[in-house]
């Protein structure tokens, strides 16, 4: 029925000083803070026109160290057992990231990042600008989250290895 296969090829890769999955923080606790950079293939560099002018970009990738699926998590924060689209954990069935992260600066085609959470050579599939007004929302709810608000819930992925996005 869902048979169908669908190929992307990268335009391009994360450069990170992340060189496993468990290196990257979980929690916001213990903060994000990595720089690095997202080398786009020059054939993309028109692509890039007027991208300078956003604070943050949205870097869709394919997180590539991730080797199984599974369809609940155990998050360490929570009594729960959320299924794994309830969350943003790395072990899904598609292992898709979506990031957020700073724009700093811009070379050609290699964008200088921080808030960077994705391991070195992480396959990036598209950028996207995060627009402020286009994405803010109102009347937002947190579901299974909401209940943990007094703990650091940032993170929603569990600590069980692959890619994290928080």
């Amino acid at each position: 029925m869902f048979r169908k296969e669908i190929c992307y090829d990268p335009i391009g890769v994360v450069h990170s000083p992340y060189e496993s999955p468990a290196d990257i923080p979980k929690h916001a606790s213990a903060a994000v803070d990595a720089s690095g950079t997202v080398e786009l293939d020059e054939k993309y560099g028109d692509g890039l026109a007027e991208i300078d002018g956003f604070s943050h970009i949205v870097l869709v990738t394919h997180l590539h160290l991730v080797e199984d699926a599974a369809m609940t998590c155990d998050p360490p924060f929570a009594d729960v057992e959320p299924g794994i689209f309830a969350t943003r954990g790395p072990r899904r069935p598609n292992p898709i990231g979506l990031s957020i992260v700073r724009l700093t600066s811009r070379d050609d085609t290699v964008l200088s990042v921080e808030s960077l959470d994705l391991v070195n050579g992480t396959p990036v599939l598209d950028v996207k600008p995060f627009a402020p007004k286009a994405d803010a929302l109102t009347g937002l709810r947190g579901g299974w989250i909401e209940d943990y608000t007094d703990q650091d819930v940032s993170a929603l992925a569990p600590t069980d290895g692959g890619e994290h996005k928080p």
